[in-house]
């Protein structure tokens, strides 16, 4: 592993042994799951040894964040429903490394901002294309990437969740018939939902412009978080 994953490691695997952190476990089990492939990154994450992971169940439906909706107004076909397109995208190998690799990427050339201090407002979901942004902001650009590679949009759902700190968080859902895999900023691993320690809240539809609600008792107004 390199100096920088090393340290990364070592930090979390301390942060786990003080607090039994769940998230941190995940994120020392995704940095393992790279390790084995040597020094291929996040590119070692393989297909072979990913497990089969069960899909999310909604329960119902939820109001989108408000910067979601802004996002929409400006960006009307990035939240448009095609219900031609796949709901789930079959996974080969060339289009999981095409994930693993767009995650790693997108987080290396992004610079982490909060609204706040980027923009002046709590809470702002666009692209980072002045190379700053916050979670969601990640989370869009690794969207509109792997459409281009011709992922179906619909099968990558925008989600809310609460994070170790309890804070509002977004990441990328990729629905997928080995079950929904997570892409997040805080990490280079894709792990299952299951593997993260998140609560997840809500994600886009699959069907229309309504949020699914995923069974989450807090539901965050915003994701004001790097």
């Amino acid at each position: 592993m390199g100096q920088a994953l090393f340290g990364r490691l070592s930090q979390c695997a301390r942060l786990a042994a003080r607090s039994r952190s769940v998230a941190c476990l995940g994120t020392i089990l995704g940095f393992g799951l790279l390790a084995l492939g040597g020094a291929g990154g996040a590119a070692a994450q393989t297909l072979a040894a990913l497990p089969t992971a069960r899909s999310i169940e909604h329960i119902g439906v939820a109001r989108p964040v408000l910067g979601w909706v802004k996002f929409c107004e400006r960006h009307p076909d990035e939240c448009r429903v095609d219900a031609d397109e796949p709901a789930v995208a079959a996974i080969t190998p060339q289009i999981w490394r095409s994930i693993v690799l767009t995650n790693r990427r997108v987080n290396a050339r992004i610079k982490p901002k909060t609204d706040t201090a980027h923009w002046g407002v709590v809470d702002s979901w666009d692209f980072p294309d002045d190379g700053y942004g916050d979670c969601e902001d990640y989370q869009l650009l690794k969207r509109k990437l792997l459409a281009d590679q011709g992922l179906p949009r619909r099968a990558m759902r925008m989600t809310v969740v609460i994070d170790e700190q309890g804070e509002g968080h977004a990441v990328l859902m990729v629905r997928t018939d080995r079950g929904d895999f997570i892409l997040d900023n805080k990490t280079n691993a894709v792990l299952a939902w299951n593997q993260t320690g998140y609560v997840f809240v809500k994600r886009e539809g699959q069907e229309d412009a309504a949020w699914a609600s995923l069974g989450g008792l807090t539901s965050p107004t915003t994701t004001a978080n790097r």
